[in-house]
């Protein structure tokens, strides 16, 4: 499977986890939820959706006409197909949320498994965050070598179109070391209570 249909493979588990849902419903949520996806070509999901259905992850329920609500008969109009996930889709849908090697760290990817964080044990969000801001380390490292070799031969604007590209990057790294930061103050907090009810 590309790394790009395993990312909309993810994403379709994850949205349909949360309720069943109509294909044009998925369309819209992981165009306005999942902002990664507003260039997707629309004419992936459906196959995917035809996968996942093959593979026993979603079941497919009728949802009703779509058109007339006075219950015109459905001879001239096609029925809406109600996506639903299976146990094995859950399943696999929490198999490929414990995950945390490089796929999930890289640009496509990160941003979708970080809409799903709310579902994502802590140890898994932390591993995800440390080796996002890792790789955008080794990126900065490389983008400072590469613009200190050659600013003297760039001009203004490919120099300045240069640096803007890196305070982005610096930007992530300290919205990622505040996430960290964040995720293990929660970490400690939680590992006192423990102890206190351990104690009483």
């Amino acid at each position: 499977m590309s790394r790009r249909s395993g990312v909309l493979e993810f994403a379709v588990l994850g949205l349909v986890r949360e309720s069943p849902m109509h294909g044009y419903e998925l369309r819209k949520r992981l165009n306005t939820s999942l902002g990664v996806f507003r260039a997707f070509s629309y004419g992936s999901l459906y196959p995917c959706l035809k996968t996942l259905v093959q593979q026993g992850w979603l079941a497919e329920e009728p949802g009703g006409d779509p058109g007339d609500p006075r219950g015109t008969p459905l001879s001239n109009r096609r029925a809406k197909i109600v996506y639903r996930l299976t146990a094995e889709g859950k399943e696999r849908f929490e198999e490929l949320l414990s995950q945390t090697g490089p796929d999930a760290w890289e640009d496509e990817h990160f941003g979708v498994r970080f809409a799903f964080f709310g579902q994502t044990s802590r140890d898994v969000r932390m591993r995800v965050l440390e080796g996002r801001r890792s790789r955008l380390e080794e990126r900065l490292a490389k983008m400072r070598a590469s613009m200190a070799r050659t600013r003297e031969k760039l001009d203004a604007y490919t120099l300045e179109l240069q640096r803007h590209g890196m305070e982005s990057v610096e930007r992530e790294v300290r919205w990622l070391n505040e996430l960290i930061e964040s995720e293990r103050e929660e970490r400690d907090r939680r590992d006192q209570r423990d102890r206190g009810d351990t104690t009483t």
